[in-house]
């Protein structure tokens, strides 16, 4: 969070972590091509339409009070200038992969929490699952050849002795604003998948990662590369 806004948020270092994305970079650090935005999405949030991008109100920010007396209007708009400046990156950097390449599988790298009532209140694992995919933003039928085969590679992987729980639009839909900017923008060439990984990595309540299954989840993305340049491209 940039300096000017920490005095004015009301949230703690701890309060805003357990609410944010922490190792996902870590996730796919083995992918050659990688976007990270290093800034919490208490002060902007690219995965929200502009209008709702920053948080004012509890019941946008999961019942917290992000701010202690308001956030000046000046601050709102430079923050917007920010989500503004990640788009039109992000917008550019894909047009040269689509003009190299053609089509291309963008693999859009969440985390959610399944304690939130407590450290030791879990979320029902079937409205939980380890990995929730994402597809709703996308014409599926046109991509199922992309998104039903990593479905199935990461059921594969096992963490400990059970194979991870995959589910689609159970946790989450994929309704995020980053996957329908990229299927509104390459209607035809991007698939923009969106992949929640449930905090099974770390202990949400105090930030401590488990760097086993940190490493396990990580190979499962860096191994899906191969997998998805043999698929993405070819006659269908």
């Amino acid at each position: 969070m940039r300096q000017d806004l920490l005095p004015l948020c009301a949230l703690s270092e701890s309060e805003r972590l357990r609410e944010e994305d922490p190792f996902t970079a870590f996730l796919i650090s083995g992918v050659p091509n990688q976007v990270v935005f290093h800034r919490s999405r208490f002060e902007i949030d690219l995965n929200r339409s502009r209008e709702q991008a920053v948080y004012f109100r509890p019941e946008q920010a999961w019942g917290l009070t992000v701010w202690k007396n308001g956030l000046p209007a000046s601050e709102h708009l430079a923050s917007l200038m920010v989500y503004d400046d990640y788009y039109e990156m992000l917008g550019s950097f894909l047009k040269g992969i689509e003009r190299n390449h053609g089509e291309f599988v963008l693999l859009d790298v969440h985390s959610y929490n399944h304690r939130r009532a407590g450290p030791d209140i879990r979320t029902d694992p079937e409205q939980a699952p380890d990995i929730n995919i994402g597809t709703f933003s996308m014409d599926r039928d046109r991509w199922a050849h992309v998104v039903d085969p990593l479905m199935e590679h990461f059921r594969a992987v096992k963490t400990g002795d059970k194979p991870l729980a995959v589910s689609e639009n159970i946790a989450f839909q994929g309704k995020g604003e980053q996957t329908r900017f990229i299927h509104e923008q390459f209607p035809k060439t991007g698939c923009a998948i969106a992949i929640e990984f449930k905090k099974i990595f770390m202990d949400e309540w105090t930030g401590q990662p488990d760097n086993a299954v940190l490493g396990k989840l990580r190979d499962a993305v860096t191994a899906a590369v191969p997998l998805l340049e043999r698929i993405v491209g070819q006659p269908r």
